[in-house]
């Protein structure tokens, strides 16, 4: 059970990563604009962040395989930790295949059915990435299709993890896990708010309480 962070932020990063509780990094070109710097020079502050074995994942575009792994080779120059991140799509696929004969780590994102998750991990994925959130803005079930991920990969024994991506609430992250998912990619405020629980505040305010009244009497 891992908990990556959904981030392109190196301070909110490294402040997360100070916990002890984050296991790894998904990017993608929507965050790396936010980031509004050089990709390259983006992942490669992220990627000093973690040890060699994490997964920091830098996400490739292009309209054909030649393009993505043109990318991916320069993206893997940066670390052992840096897992490549393809489209589900036909050249997506292509890709995937490519870098996992040749021992690479890739996850395959945008995923939203279990079809596609049969070739990711035919194709020799790391990880899947099937996307909750926009799932549930369809009026489908998010959760269900990280079940039903779960359940075929346990079935014929796959490897490829689940990494349930597109987390909106913090409900989403122990149902995503219940359901089978390996990993939980979360935005930094939803990571936050795993800590908070009211009757956790009000619990801890009443023993606080008591206590300061037990040392008035001793």
């Amino acid at each position: 059970m891992k908990i990556f962070l959904d981030c392109s932020d190196v301070d909110l990063i490294t402040h997360a990563y100070g916990t002890g509780l984050i296991d790894g990094v998904t990017t993608n070109p929507s965050l790396m604009l936010k980031a509004g710097e050089d990709p390259k020079h983006v992942l490669k502050e992220i990627s000093a962040i973690f040890p060699w074995t994490a997964s920091v994942s830098a996400e490739v575009v292009g309209d054909t395989a030649e393009e993505m792994l043109a990318m991916a080779e320069d993206y893997l120059e940066i670390g052992p930790n840096i897992t490549i991140k393809l489209p589900t799509t036909r050249e997506g696929l292509k890709a995937c295949k490519a870098l996992s004969d040749d021992d690479v780590s890739v996850n395959m994102t945008l995923v939203f059915s279990a079809g596609q998750a049969i070739l990711c991990a035919k194709a020799g994925a790391s990880y899947v990435s099937p996307f909750v959130g926009r799932l549930n803005d369809q009026y489908w079930d998010g959760i269900t299709l990280i079940e039903e991920i779960a359940d075929l990969y346990a079935t014929h024994c796959v490897k490829t993890q689940v990494l349930a991506a597109s987390i909106r609430e913090v409900r989403q992250v122990p149902a995503c896990f219940r359901v089978g998912a390996d990993v939980c990619t979360l935005p930094y405020d939803i990571f936050q708010k795993l800590y908070d629980h009211t009757l956790t505040d009000s619990g801890l305010a009443k023993f606080d309480a008591d206590w300061k009244a037990l040392k008035e009497k001793l």
